[in-house]
């Protein structure tokens, strides 16, 4: 049988391999959707009773959302640019997340946001479901697949910073030395774009996936601070249905003039995906975990990115992983560890409201 990316690939890159990974996300798709069905009912009734008596739970949902994720990358990549625009893919599937977020309507009440808490959800709104995704489609389509998931697990760092900056966290100097390692080498790893031998790698790319992980640490200690207020559904209803309402009208000439006819096999499969799977029911997987876990804790789960990323990448013919760029991800990897280790022994945990 042919593979479904057999348009985009060269002939020498052609593989059943490719087929068997699309089999394995479709139905990792299915999982996750069951999954996040599970999550959003449980979320939305009884908190406590689920974590009390399974509190791995949360850790699980963390695992589920990071490899969704990590699928992103080699998609986003294949699709953004060549057969869809980033705004029509933004767009696009902000409306789709605000559709899925009504679904937990029926089998809950609509629950009322207090007047004072709506300017705040409309902040979050702006940043993680625009400013987030426009920093990452654009991202994307303007570097690696590879790049992209190993700048993105610089989030623990600046999830540190801004616990910090915010009077949530404090500094040690196990932290400090993590952070400024992790830090350097995401700046190498982007100025290391330029060169020739990174054909797929652009600067301008990784500065906007680097964007995009900073857009998503502040979310993560905002939101933190108001989650316990409201129901994780009703907030991702709010977020996402104020993000599909700001977006729809700056991307609906793109989304109305794709050509969709160019779209078969592979293509059209990853577009659904990307579309479908990944905005909000990891979200609601990961919001359900953050009322839990601290958020420097549950972006340790970013590790699992990188490494199904660059495995899809490389099987779909994508790019390849450089001996730099593997150096880089190591030392970030490193300073990433000695903040997340510097909490294990510690009696000082951030304090989230």
């Amino acid at each position: 049988m042919a593979s479904p990316f057999e348009s985009h690939l060269p002939p020498k890159q052609r593989s059943n391999k490719v087929l068997i990974t699309q089999h394995l996300l479709f139905l990792l798709g299915l999982s996750i959707n069951y999954s996040g069905t599970i999550f959003a009912y449980y979320g939305s009734t009884n908190y406590s009773s689920m974590t009390t008596s399974k509190p791995i739970y949360p850790h699980i949902a963390l695992i589920f959302c990071n490899i969704v994720w990590a699928c992103d990358y080699p998609f986003y990549n294949l699709v953004l640019g060549k057969y869809i625009s980033p705004l029509a893919m933004v767009s696009a599937s902000l409306v789709v997340a605000a559709l899925l977020s009504l679904l937990p309507l029926l089998w809950e009440k609509a629950e009322s946001v207090e007047p004072k808490d709506r300017l705040k959800i409309l902040g979050l709104a702006l940043l993680m479901g625009v400013m987030r995704k426009l920093c990452m489609m654009y991202g994307l389509a303007s570097t690696s697949a590879i790049d992209g998931s190993i700048i993105s697990t610089t989030t623990p760092l600046i999830v540190l910073l801004l616990s910090v900056i915010a009077g949530l966290d404090r500094f040690t100097t196990q932290r400090v030395f993590g952070l400024l390692i992790g830090m350097a080498s995401t700046i190498a790893l982007i100025i290391s774009s330029n060169s020739d031998a990174h054909e797929h790698s652009g600067t301008m790319g990784n500065i906007l996936i680097a964007s995009s992980a900073f857009v998503s640490a502040l979310y993560m200690v905002w939101f933190k601070q108001i989650l316990g207020k409201y129901r994780i559904s009703t907030l991702l209803r709010w977020i996402y249905c104020s993000s599909a309402f700001i977006m729809l009208p700056f991307g609906i000439h793109d989304i109305i003039t794709t050509d969709y006819a160019a779209m078969h096999g592979g293509i059209l499969f990853a577009t659904l995906f990307v579309l479908i799977v990944p905005t909000y029911l990891p979200n609601l997987l990961l919001n359900y975990s953050l009322k839990f876990v601290a958020p420097t804790i549950t972006s340790i789960y970013s590790y699992i990115q990188p490494i199904v990323a660059i495995t899809l990448a490389v099987v779909m013919g994508l790019d390849k992983p450089h001996l730099d760029t593997i150096f880089f991800a190591l030392i970030i990897f490193a300073g990433v560890g000695l903040v997340i280790g510097s909490y294990r022994n510690s009696t000082t945990t951030p304090h989230y409201h």
